[in-house]
């Protein structure tokens, strides 16, 4: 599933970047890389979402946040 399915107050693993090249190496800076735990915070109207990663708050648009596949943390 991807990220953008996601529903608030859950946490996922991340299980891969589908994105362009410069936008997987500034997600990978910020901490959100594979195997990396996050947590969907809030979703805006227009399909971007705030999410906590590594304890930092992280805004994501529509289009990066469907590029993203997570799994389910249990």
């Amino acid at each position: 599933m991807t990220l953008y399915e996601g529903t608030k107050d859950k946490s996922y693993r991340v299980e891969g970047l589908f994105v362009e090249e410069a936008v997987t190496r500034r997600l990978q800076a910020l901490g959100l890389n594979d195997g990396t735990v996050l947590k969907i915070l809030n979703r805006k109207k227009r399909g971007a979402m705030i999410i906590q990663v590594r304890g930092t708050r992280l805004a994501l648009g529509k289009h990066i946040s469907s590029c993203i596949e997570v799994k389910e943390e249990a």
